[in-house]
């Protein structure tokens, strides 16, 4: 290799390593909840495309696991063209993932045999301009490998969200480590809020972020995402700012 060569490629080199270290200054577009509490953490004011984000459930259980998996479908249905969604076990309920507005038409399955072949299949979805997503159900996900996947991201545009499964209490430790994912999310189902007449209110959830590069932690309650992917405020929250203002209005008159 030319020295010139050599040094296009060490150059290429360190703009990625600046890029996944935060460094990079390039505004990337975002894909916003429309709820000004959860997008005024996140940089930009919402959720980055072209950028890895990892979901979890709260707990270790099947319902909070199931909550996630709804929570990474809300996002991915709301992102334009078609969503790869990677497995490795034939689980996945696709009429629930159709009630958060992620229908069957946009969405390609990929069953793979083991992690491997599933990061893998992840990868090169991610690679592939013209997806709108790419989701994968991973158990253990290591630096290089978040990075190889941050970086196809970024290449073609597509959002990867690795939503973290564990098939033993072991690999639950391996969500603490550290990832090159931008945002980091842990969902828990909350009871649905009663109502006034016989039924099933909407489903609520605790949404934490806990990781937010260049944005900050959140922890809030939210009604789970409806038909079209999106989030919404329990009604207590969304009146708070109103009951406040009301109390003001009264201490001052009183």
């Amino acid at each position: 290799m030319s020295a010139s060569a050599s040094n296009a490629a060490i150059s290429d080199l360190r703009n990625r390593i600046a890029r996944l270290e935060g460094g990079n200054t390039r505004e990337r577009a975002v894909l916003p909840f429309g709820i000004s509490s959860i997008d005024s953490h996140l940089p930009g004011g919402g959720v980055a495309l072209g950028a890895l984000h990892e979901v979890a459930g709260g707990g270790n259980g099947a319902i909070d696991g199931a909550a996630a998996s709804l929570f990474a479908a809300g996002i991915a249905a709301r992102t334009q063209g078609k969503v790869l969604w990677c497995v490795t076990r034939q689980d996945l309920f696709a009429p629930a993932i159709a009630q958060v507005g992620l229908h069957p038409d946009r969405v390609i399955y990929v069953e793979a045999g083991d992690d491997k072949s599933l990061l893998a299949c992840f990868e090169e979805g991610l690679r592939h301009v013209g997806l709108g997503a790419v989701v994968a159900e991973v158990a253990r996900l290591s630096m290089t490998a978040s990075r190889r996947l941050q970086l196809a991201s970024e290449g073609s545009g597509a959002m990867g969200i690795a939503i973290r499964r564990w098939r033993r209490q072991t690999e639950a430790a391996d969500f603490g480590q550290p990832t090159a994912s931008v945002t980091r999310w842990r969902v828990s189902v909350l009871p649905s809020r009663p109502l006034p007449v016989p039924g099933i209110g909407r489903a609520r959830w605790q949404l934490e972020l806990i990781r937010s590069r260049g944005g900050e932690t959140l922890d809030i309650e939210v009604e789970a995402c409806d038909a079209k992917g999106r989030l919404a405020l329990p009604s207590k929250l969304v009146d708070r700012p109103a009951q406040k203002e009301i109390g003001r209005r009264l201490a001052a008159t009183g």
